[in-house]
């Protein structure tokens, strides 16, 4: 089968930091699906794992988006079958999914949104289980399915939960936007520093954008709001966590997403005794946990917003087949933060 690996951690200018290779259809065993990818979307691990994480042998295979057909499953398999359509971010610790075929637990798998093409569902599933976790599961919110209602929404500012975004046009931020405003019935104030990526988070649903360029608590400020209730980083969040400390209320939860480059002093939180949730999505599959099988569902529950018109997909540019061209293409632009949205990749 058709795959795009590499031997050895290299800058993306590198020659062989992607190569396109050869490799043996794997076999399903298990609660394994063997899936025939048909679309990809890249993420910024894609990057970080090419750039830090040499393999122990043979090639390496990123990617943790995709949709596909499954082929053949394992004999624990029980909740799909040959020929059903399937989405989902796979497994920090299994081969990717830039390869023509793929094995992925069943549990981790979601139904594809009917009303989504190939492309543009490959968008969603990594950055989904992300934002659905931090929001449900780290923050505590509970589901408001009445949330984007007029009626819902008509609570003035003061009365209601805050979150502020930051990072809010990238891949997680985009899905994140959508599923605070529609389902938690919270203020929603997305970060975004270019004209261009203002207005796509203004377009996903957020209340109000503000510029991370500029000291949270004076963009905050601009807009009337003095602190708020709840905070997530998505990315430089040592760059901002002096001000996070500042902008967030007594009482209130922080969440992050990303690597500090540097060690955030936490001390910073304490007189407003304010809690700290890291969310990271391959927890589940990475330890085998109990509640595995709560990623199927959540994916399927995305799916069915989106094909209920509740939720869009984020894909925000289409960079063509998925061969080692284009994924190198992908991995820089992702790497020097142009990006806005989802990058998708479709075919081999």
């Amino acid at each position: 089968m058709k795959a795009i690996g590499y031997q050895q951690t290299h800058d993306i200018s590198h020659p062989e930091s992607l190569l396109n290779i050869e490799l043996p259809v794997p076999e399903a065993t298990g609660h394994d699906l063997l899936v025939q990818v048909a679309a990809i979307s890249v993420n910024p691990v894609d990057t970080k794992i090419r750039t830090r994480v040499a393999p122990e042998s043979g090639y390496k295979v990123l990617g943790w988006d995709a949709v596909g057909e499954v082929v053949a499953v394992g004999d624990e398999v029980t909740a799909y079958k040959a020929g059903d359509i399937v989405w989902y971010a796979g497994d920090l610790t299994r081969p990717g999914s830039n390869a023509e075929f793929q094995l992925v637990d069943e549990r981790i798998a979601g139904r594809k949104p009917a009303k989504l093409t190939n492309a543009q569902a490959a968008a969603v599933p990594l950055t989904a289980i992300t934002a659905w976790e931090l929001l449900f599961d780290r923050l505590g919110f509970a589901k408001d399915y009445a949330a984007s209602s007029k009626t819902a929404s008509a609570k003035p500012d003061s009365a209601r939960q805050q979150i502020l975004i930051i990072g809010a046009a990238g891949g997680v931020g985009s899905i994140l936007v959508q599923l605070a405003a529609k389902l938690t019935g919270a203020l929603v104030i997305g970060t975004a520093s270019r004209r261009e990526s203002q207005q796509w988070v203004s377009a996903l649903g957020a209340d109000y954008v503000i510029d991370h360029s500029k000291p949270l608590s004076e963009e905050l400020a601009r807009i009337g709001v003095s602190e708020v209730s709840h905070v997530i980083s998505l990315n430089a969040t040592e760059q901002h966590f002096a001000e996070i400390a500042k902008v967030v209320a007594p009482q209130g939860k922080f969440a992050l997403i990303d690597d500090p480059a540097e060690p955030l002093d936490i001390g910073l939180l304490k007189t407003k005794s304010v809690s700290l949730h890291w969310e990271f999505m391959y927890t589940r599959s990475m330890y085998q946990t109990a509640d595995m099988h709560k990623q199927r569902e959540l994916l399927n529950e995305v799916a069915e917003l989106i094909d209920n018109g509740v939720l869009n997909t984020t894909l925000g540019e289409h960079y063509g087949a998925i061969n080692a061209d284009n994924l190198k293409r992908a991995h820089a632009d992702l790497e020097a933060g142009r990006t806005i949205g989802k990058i998708v990749l479709e075919g081999f």
